[in-house]
């Protein structure tokens, strides 16, 4: 279990994620969740950054 936090998205975002979740979903027998998402995006953009 992760921290709880609140963000704003811009909406153009939200939906590209929203349409990330759907192809997962389609795929899978699981329930993907919008966090699970948005984590998975972050992570793989973190990934281009070094500390």
């Amino acid at each position: 279990m992760g921290i709880r936090v609140t963000v704003v998205l811009e909406e153009i975002n939200a939906e590209k994620l929203r349409n990330i979740q759907a192809k997962l979903i389609k795929n899978s027998t699981k329930s993907i969740s919008f966090s699970y998402v948005l984590n998975q995006v972050v992570a793989d953009g973190l990934k281009k950054f070094k500390p």
